[in-house]
């Protein structure tokens, strides 16, 4: 077992999300809470919850930025509903020090599948007519 695991946390860490593959989940709301250690002085920041999970994820600035680009609004009521993959980043530093950390993105999307049209009668006609050897 990796140590960051054997670590209880009540906010989002990197080991949960899946690594670099990620995880896709839905935006529940946007609040703050109270990220400080128990005793110390308030420290609010701004959290992520997900319908997914039970833990929120506490916002950095690139997170925020990433966060409106992926669900194509600066106004956070409209992110609720919105699709994210959560992955862990190992190039996050803090402290002048690479730490690794999440990161978030939109999702990936499928190109829809290409249905050959149907010909019409007279289309058809005209490939039998292209065939004939004079």
């Amino acid at each position: 077992m990796r140590v960051g695991e054997m670590i209880e946390s009540k906010f989002l860490k990197k080991e949960d999300v899946g690594g670099e593959r990620g995880m896709l989940v839905t935006i529940a709301g946007v609040k703050q809470a109270n990220v400080a250690m128990q005793g110390a002085d308030p420290e609010m920041k701004w959290t992520l919850t997900f319908q997914e999970l039970d833990k929120p994820m506490v916002l950095n600035s690139t997170n925020i930025h990433m966060c409106a680009k992926a669900c194509g609004s600066e106004e956070t009521d409209d992110w609720a509903g919105k699709k994210l993959v959560l992955y862990e980043d190992p190039n996050v530093s803090f402290g002048g020090k690479l730490v690794g950390g999440i990161r978030v993105r939109a999702p990936r999307t499928q190109a829809a599948p290409v249905v050959p049209q149907r010909k019409t009668p007279m289309q058809q006609l005209q490939d039998m007519d292209d065939d004939i050897p004079l």
